[in-house]
């Protein structure tokens, strides 16, 4: 599995959203329960944003780079690609 990842996302419309996640994350609520109130993906928002394990080439290529750059624990910045702002979090 080395060539795989596991992440969750948060996907919302705005950047200015996607900055408000951040701030909440950072004073320490729950990733997945944010994922659960307020992701748009709402398929893996009830999964607590879980996206399972994916390689390279199955997703949008900045959603892309940014996963496989995260180190596992690690949260990234918003990502903007044509389905809105995506908050990352790497679990493996």
């Amino acid at each position: 599995m080395a060539d795989k990842i596991k992440c969750s996302h948060i996907l919302v419309e705005k950047q200015s959203q996607a900055l408000a996640v951040l701030e909440r994350l950072k004073k320490g609520e729950k990733f997945a329960d944010l994922a659960k109130e307020l992701s748009l993906d709402t398929g893996c928002g009830k999964r607590g944003g879980d996206l399972g394990y994916f390689g390279r080439g199955r997703m949008v290529k900045p959603f892309e780079a940014t996963a496989f750059a995260l180190t596992v624990g690690q949260v990234s910045e918003p990502v903007k690609t044509e389905f809105g702002y995506h908050i990352i979090k790497r679990f493996a």
